[in-house]
């Protein structure tokens, strides 16, 4: 299994890692948006920004909430349209652990 992307944060700052997980569960809990909208909106911009992990760790979630590769792929068209090629190459790696 990976480790987890906040695991330093957790070991030297339980209290921030509890805030953080929180604030997550919160954003991602079904409500006019559902889950499974708000982990592909959230893996696109990742993309943009650059986050390898970030794309591979989302596109799982949105998988698992119910997204078709065909979703993911739609998604990550925005965010290269938005956020220029750069994207679908953070994506393309990102998606290699995914869908390989």
């Amino acid at each position: 299994m990976d480790k987890h992307p906040l695991s330093s944060i957790q070991k030297l700052d339980p209290e921030f890692f509890r805030r953080i997980s929180e604030c997550r569960d919160y954003v991602f809990t079904e409500g006019a948006l559902p889950a499974k909208l708000k982990f592909l909106i959230a893996m696109a911009l990742d993309a943009v920004h650059g986050a390898t992990g970030g794309v591979t760790s989302l596109a799982r979630q949105a998988l698992q909430h119910g997204a078709s590769k065909e979703e993911i792929m739609e998604a990550l068209h925005v965010a290269a349209y938005i956020g220029g090629v750069g994207s679908a190459y953070t994506a393309s790696l990102g998606l290699d652990e995914v869908f390989d």
